[in-house]
This record gives C-alpha cells, structure tokens and sequence, in this order.
C-alpha cells in the first residue's frame, strides 16, 4: 500500500534512473495529456511531497499520485515489464554512450497530470508538514494534530492537511504504540509531540526499502504490531486484535493495550 515511505522511494528510483538524461520517448496515454511530448528534454528533478511525486523535465512537470493501486517501475529498455497492466505513461531516456539507457513505466497511477513546472507546488500547497520532506516541521505537524481536540485520531492522522505522508498502514500502527484506540478523541494524547515525532521515525527507517516494519523486525509476519492482523495474537499481551472494516478504511487494535 502506497504511503510516504514508498512514494520517497520510488522517486529515489526514478532520479537515479532518470535524473540528467534526455527523453527520448515520452507516450502519455490519458486523454487530456496524448498530445504532450516531452521527448528531447532532460530530467532535470524527481521529487516527492507526501503523497505526490513530481518528474521535473523542461518547462513541464509530471504529477502523479499513486492511489491505492499505482506505481512506477524502471527497467532497462531491452528488459520492459509492462505486460497485463493499465499504463498511464511511458517514459525512455539516455543515449550518451556511458549512460544506460531505461525505460520508466507508470502503471495504474490514481492520478497522472502535466503541469507548468513553474507553479508545480501549488497542487500540494495544502498539505502539512512533509514527514520525509526538508520542511518538516514536528511543532507544526504536532499543533495541526492538535487543532480540533474532538476530533478521531485516526481521521486525524490521515488529513494529508495535517502532517503529510501517513496511510492506514502507518496510522493503525501508530495508534498502537501510543497506546490509543483509533476512535480516540485526538484531546486525549497527551503528548502529540511524542505522537509526530514517532510518526518521523517510522517513514524515516523505512524510506530505502519496499517492505516496510514498525516492530523492528524486517521477517514476514513479524514486521507489523497489528495492521493485517485481525484475530491474531498481540504481540505484547496475546489478546486478539480487533478488525473493523465498517468504514471508509479498515482498523485494527489491541483491545488491552489500547484505550
């Protein structure tokens, strides 16, 4: 699933794939995007802000949004990987003879648009401070968390608005190790510094790899305290973790550790 950590890292990926070569092939398969070419610009900047990642190439920005489902994957030309998925855009770039040329694909992306890369922030001017961003800011992100003190902790969380890169994945976890139930009035942490600054240290740890852990155990099936764990065994106490799939997004909870 998609959150912070991941779109830091995929853009990670592209840049060093894409980053100071020129485009020599760019295929826009959405509608309103068919007729732009950017072949013959150089890439100058990949970026991430939260959620968002931007491809820096001319005068133009590419702007996509992975969603629930999306992705970008970088290859060797010779070696594309594209067969069964929607793509959304095809990018190939490096012709210098020390350079090796490759081939980004954005698959399924939630959202994929060009923009004036003059004005490219203004899309995400709205978010909070970025976790895994040079803005981050953990006074703001714990003040902003803090703005409405009725509010659920767990919609809280996951208002890009409010500190910007945290998932469902990121905010059952975090609930847990603060010791609060998802539902929980964001009044009652009692210290949302400690909550943000946690937050931090979760994306930071898991920014340079796919398989993200919060228990310090990199092991399948002993890398999460409980998101995915409906009905298994805490890993603190032994008490089965609550699931509820009754919302907008999924929630689960140690019954005895949490309050």
């Amino acid at each position: 699933m998609p959150e912070g950590d991941t779109v830091w890292h995929t853009a990670a990926v592209l840049r060093t794939g894409l980053a100071g070569k020129t485009l020599t092939r760019c295929d826009i398969r959405v509608p309103r995007y068919a007729t732009v070419d950017l072949t013959g610009h150089v890439v100058d900047e990949v970026l991430s802000r939260g959620k968002h990642l931007f491809i820096r190439a001319g005068d133009a920005s590419i702007h996509s949004h992975l969603k629930m489902e999306g992705s970008w994957r970088v290859s060797p030309i010779d070696r594309p990987s594209r067969a069964g998925h929607r793509i959304r855009i095809l990018l190939e770039a490096g012709t210098a003879p020390d350079t090796e040329p490759v081939q980004a694909v954005g698959i399924d992306l939630g959202k994929l648009e060009i923009l004036d890369r003059r004005h490219d922030m203004d899309v995400v001017a709205h978010l909070g401070p970025d976790l895994l961003g040079d803005d981050w800011d953990p006074n703001l992100a714990a003040a902003n968390l803090t703005a409405d003190p009725d509010r659920p902790l767990a919609d809280a969380l996951l208002d890009q608005r409010v500190l910007a890169g945290v998932g469902n994945v990121y905010c059952n976890e975090l609930c847990f190790v603060i010791g609060h139930l998802p539902t929980t009035a964001v009044g009652a942490v009692t210290d949302p510094a400690r909550m943000v600054r946690r937050a931090r240290d979760m994306l930071w740890l898991n920014r340079s790899r796919w398989n993200r852990t919060t228990t310090g155990n990199t092991r399948p099936g002993r890398d999460l305290w409980v998101y995915g764990r409906g009905g298994k065994p805490c890993r603190r106490c032994g008490t089965p973790i609550a699931r509820d799939a009754s919302g907008d997004r999924v929630s689960y909870w140690c019954p005895h550790c949490q309050r």
